[in-house]
């Protein structure tokens, strides 16, 4: 398990600049996954928290939107292993913050396994059958 920075993608000049010696912290920009757009994605891994912010735009037109599942997972894979589990949060209406409408978060607590729902709580995985699935979810105890 390992958060890790797209160290080619980091912004080293302008106002978002930082420096290799700033570690898993500072401004990426990547090329996304969706053909004419961009990445803008913020790390950190401070106060016990793993975090990436990312925004999607496109450098010519001036557009940005929120990123897709697509482009969210291209990001993850950058900055996380294919093992780790990293979580959107949706915390209490109360608690809610909005500095950038077009920006989602991926999290991850530093040392502390996040619990999850058996798959088959999901849906059926690849190559699993129906009655599979059924039976390891029968043993399943929950988080």
């Amino acid at each position: 398990m390992a958060f890790h920075v797209a160290e080619l993608c980091r912004v080293t000049t302008g106002m978002a600049r930082s420096l290799r010696s700033h570690g898993n912290n500072g401004a990426f920009d990547l090329e996304s996954p969706e053909s004419g757009w961009r990445l803008a994605v913020i790390a950190s891994d401070g106060k016990g928290w793993e975090h990436v912010s990312v925004r999607a735009y496109q450098r010519a037109d001036k557009k940005q939107r929120i990123p897709n599942w697509r482009e969210m997972c291209y990001v993850k894979n950058l900055f996380w292993d294919d093992e780790d589990t990293v979580i959107q949060i949706h915390p209490p209406k109360s608690q809610y913050v909005n500095q950038h409408p077009h920006v989602l978060h991926l999290w991850r607590p530093i040392g502390k396994e996040i619990p999850l729902p058996h798959p088959a709580m999901v849906g059926l995985q690849d190559g699993k059958t129906m009655k599979q699935a059924e039976a390891e979810l029968e043993l399943y105890e929950g988080p």
